[in-house]
């Protein structure tokens, strides 16, 4: 297991080892955040509503929600390619 230094990186290590592994379009769809990200993204919303966040925690909230978009885009792709496998 890697020792990662920030939330974000933790993020950023768990997309790549996921890419890195290989893939398939079935895996793409089935992929899930760590349970620790999806909790730091649920912290950093709630806080921004009710509290604030400094810059840098906005700056990583900003990050995360890039990465969920370039996900939610790449899982639409896959189920696009799963219904053209199942098509031929």
């Amino acid at each position: 297991m890697r020792c990662y230094t920030t939330p974000m990186t933790r993020a950023y290590e768990e997309i790549i080892d996921f890419i890195a592994a290989g893939t398939t379009p079935s895996g793409v769809v089935a992929f899930q955040p760590s349970e620790e990200a999806k909790a730091r993204v649920a912290d950093l919303i709630h806080r921004e509503k009710t509290a604030g966040l400094s810059p840098e925690e906005t700056a990583e909230l900003n990050h995360y929600l890039q990465l969920e978009h370039l996900m939610r885009l790449a899982k639409a792709r896959a189920r696009t390619h799963l219904v053209h496998e199942q098509l031929h």
